[in-house]
């Protein structure tokens, strides 16, 4: 294998040779796109953390927690309660498994 310096570069060759990784990373990304969307979902309604908790029927740090990427506790139930709260739906669906 070439040599390289870049760090991208470095990290997909790591991933490639470890399915374990390549796991553990895919999970990250979830939790930090639930947790994006969460917060995107709170700011376009005009929301703070406080706001929203009242309306889900929550507390403040529950918010918080929820709207950190590295939370892997989210939960359907909840994320149906913030849905409903800001008059969205939560949709789901499931993809291919994208082939390194």
């Amino acid at each position: 294998m070439k040599k390289t310096n870049d760090a991208l570069k470095i990290i997909k060759r790591m991933m490639k040779e470890d399915p374990e990784l390549q796991e553990m990373v895919r999970e990250s990304s979830i939790n930090a796109q639930v947790s994006q969307i969460i917060y995107d979902a709170r700011k376009e309604a005009g929301l703070t953390q406080q706001q929203l908790a009242d309306l889900v029927g929550t507390t403040q740090s529950v918010i918080a927690r929820l709207e950190d990427a590295d939370y892997e506790g989210h939960s359907l139930s909840i994320l149906a309660r913030i849905a409903a709260a800001l008059n969205q739906k939560v949709e789901i669906k499931m993809s291919p498994k994208e082939v390194a």
